[in-house]
């Protein structure tokens, strides 16, 4: 067990030139309460000087929608940018099976404490307890929040809220509207966007996308955007900026994320001093529609709720695999004895219900057994035969119907009557921006909301934590802590004619300019698809020293070659998918090197990141406490200059670090 004071976080920097330290202001006292203590503690913006702030909000998902309305209710004036033609079109609206919540509606012995244990054991011990609690404690606001705004949850006959169970929890806690809660969450969010919009407290910039924060006298005080419609730089001046733009997931190319979906804002802040932290965890979901092919330019997640009927299942012997392969037998040929249900055998307390990490690396040792299915022999089966003989097809079409509906749809077969066949694909990246209990990050004014900071995560997300952090953070934690930091700068408008402005307008149009002047002969989307495979073969479900230090290589000479090969058509002053996409590419080529640093350094096992020299005899993840129970908070320092590493221990008062067992 690491032992730090709970207040002060020292992070160890390893330049000798200098000495750096963060405070992450974990609150003293006790763990349940800490949140209520902080919250009287912070500083108060008196409601007549709240319109004297302007708040720069980038992002429109679930924590910028929430964030932007609660602040804009709260009487700040809101800038909140989105690059796509509708804040209603962020990718938060693909999020499928639920969002939990400590709410206990089934009186299964749930609880605050039992949500915070699962999500810190679920993470493998690499996140913030403090945080971690917080979000437990706030998450059972959200869903009356949310049911006030009129999301359609799914109730039991008597009219009460239903509940079902998700991967790594023992109790039914997650709440859902059908397969698409993320969609009627959104739509929640949006509609308080849209009333402050109305009322002229929200301000929408959209197909705008952020290109640099600025920076003046330390703090972080406005962003460069680019209009996407007609390529026009603009400057926007801001006392605070809320990064609330996602995850990174598109730097392996296929992923579940929206084909947008980038991590430029986040990594531009990051290129501006914001520390990027635990970039090497991420998260392969275990129920994903497997890859047909080079034509996809994602790939379609199929909700972990399924798991809570369908059971997962692979042949029993490479023999019977290939005959499924060829198409010489079908799944329901395949008699019961001759099918292995290898989480149910394996984990006989959680079953098809273990953690993302856990099913997906068994999936995986499926098909490197020779035991996949599929055409490609890179699946297993997902069956909801037992399911439908118990329950009825029609009660399994009111719980799935529209997740069937899309599976059809995809791949031309009908679950109803045949498994699906679900393979492990990126998903979700618990690393982003470092930011401590306030959501601030180590730049003053500088806040990343949601999937854009490491926060509440660890090395693992639990499934329906995604939407739960994501409100959290924007309806209940933002609007305290953000107040505590105008307070102190004071209302005194930002002053435009600051020379920082035009200089970072500056780079960003050198940026551009560098861009546009690429004609070489292969294109972006190439370079990206190489970065894919790279980052999938070497830094995927598995890794390995010899493969981290291999992609490295290949990263560094793709990256060089990008710079002197790429193709970027048309001009900036118009509309540019080109452009777009080489600035995104651009930013992902970086990223991805340092993803291969991080899971360099962090020789040891946990969560989503496996190193193969670091596992327990019988396979699962083994951590190493006493080396690295730490952040790993990164520090650029410059162009093609090794970035610095930071640590910041991770302090275990309230749980004990054990191996994670879910047999």
């Amino acid at each position: 067990m690491v032992k730090t004071t709970t207040h002060l976080i020292n992070l160890i920097n390893h330049s000798p030139n200098k000495n750096m330290s963060l405070n992450a202001k974990t609150p003293e006292g006790p763990l349940a309460e800490k949140w209520n203590k902080h919250k009287f503690n912070l500083k108060l913006v008196n409601p007549a000087n709240k319109r004297k702030y302007d708040i720069i909000v980038v992002g429109t998902g679930l924590a910028g929608a929430s964030a932007a309305a609660s602040l804009a209710e709260l009487g700040y004036n809101v800038k909140a940018f989105c690059f796509q033609d509708s804040p209603r079109r962020a990718h938060s609206i693909a999020a499928q099976g639920g969002i939990n919540a400590a709410k206990n509606y089934q009186n299964d012995g749930d609880s605050v404490y039992r949500l915070f244990y699962d999500t810190i054991k679920g993470g493998d011990y690499r996140a913030r307890e403090a945080n971690v609690y917080r979000l437990a404690e706030v998450s059972v606001n959200i869903i009356d929040q949310c049911v006030a705004q009129g999301v359609p949850f799914a109730r039991e006959y008597g009219g009460l809220l239903d509940n079902r169970s998700f991967g790594g929890a023992q109790v039914s806690r997650t709440f859902y509207a059908r397969g698409q809660t993320g969609q009627q969450l959104l739509l929640g969010a949006y509609s308080a966007l849209n009333r402050q919009i109305h009322h002229g407290k929200v301000k929408m910039y959209t197909r705008t996308e952020m290109l640099d924060v600025v920076i003046v006298d330390g703090k972080a005080q406005g962003i460069i955007t680019r209009n996407l419609t007609t390529g026009e730089i603009d400057t926007h001046t801001g006392h605070a900026v809320l990064l609330c733009t996602g995850g990174y997931g598109n730097v392996f190319y296929l992923s579940t994320n929206a084909a947008g979906s980038n991590v430029t804002a986040a990594w531009r802040a990051h290129k501006r001093g914001a520390f990027f932290a635990n970039p090497c965890y991420t998260q392969i979901h275990p129920t994903c529609i497997p890859v047909t092919g080079d034509h996809q330019s994602k790939l379609t997640l199929m909700s972990e709720s399924l798991r809570n009927d369908g059971r997962v299942w692979a042949p029993k012997t490479e023999e019977t695999a290939q005959k499924l392969q060829k198409g010489q037998l079908k799944a329901s040929d395949i008699k019961e004895e001759d099918r292995d249900y290898f989480l149910e055998r394996k984990y006989p307390s959680f079953g098809n219900l273990v953690p993302r990490d856990v099913a997906s690396r068994n999936a995986k040792e499926m098909v490197d057994e020779h035991r996949g299915v599929g055409g490609s022999g890179v699946a297993v089966f997902l069956d909801f035969a037992d399911a439908i003989k118990r329950l009825g097809k029609d009660a399994v079409a009111a719980k799935y119907g529209n997740l069937f509906d899309m599976y059809y749809q995809i791949t031309d077969e009908d679950p109803y009557t045949q498994p699906m066949r679900i393979y492990p694909a990126v998903h979700y990246t618990m690393g982003g921006l470092w930011v401590d209990y306030n959501l601030s990050t180590n730049v003053p004014g500088l806040y990343a909301l949601g999937e854009c900071n490491f926060s509440d995560h660890g090395a693992n997300r639990l499934g329906a934590s995604a939407l739960m952090q994501g409100l959290a953070d924007g309806y209940f934690v933002i609007p305290y802590t953000l107040g505590d930091y105008l307070a102190t700068i004071g209302p005194k408008p930002v002053d435009a004619n600051n020379p920082a402005f035009a200089k970072t307008k500056q780079d960003v149009l050198d940026h551009i300019n560098k861009l546009l002047a690429l004609k070489g002969t292969k294109t972006v989307n190439e370079y990206h698809r190489d970065l894919g495979h790279i980052m999938w073969e070497y830094c995927g479900m598995a890794r390995t020293e010899e493969g981290l230090t291999k992609a490295k290589g290949l990263i560094q000479a793709l990256r060089a070659d990008f710079w002197k090969n790429a193709i970027v058509m048309g001009d900036n002053e118009e509309v540019n998918a080109s452009l777009e996409r080489a600035g995104r590419v651009a930013d992902f080529l970086e990223l991805g090197e340092l993803m291969v640093d991080d899971a360099l350094q962090r020789k040891e096992s946990c969560g989503g990141h496996f190193r193969l020299e670091s596992q327990t005899p019988d396979g699962e993840a083994l951590r190493d406490d006493e080396h690295f129970a730490f952040v790993g908070a990164w520090e650029y320092k410059g162009d093609n200059q090794p970035e610095v590493l930071n640590k910041e221990p991770l302090d275990f008062e309230y749980v004990h670090l054990t191996q994670r067992n879910y047999k």
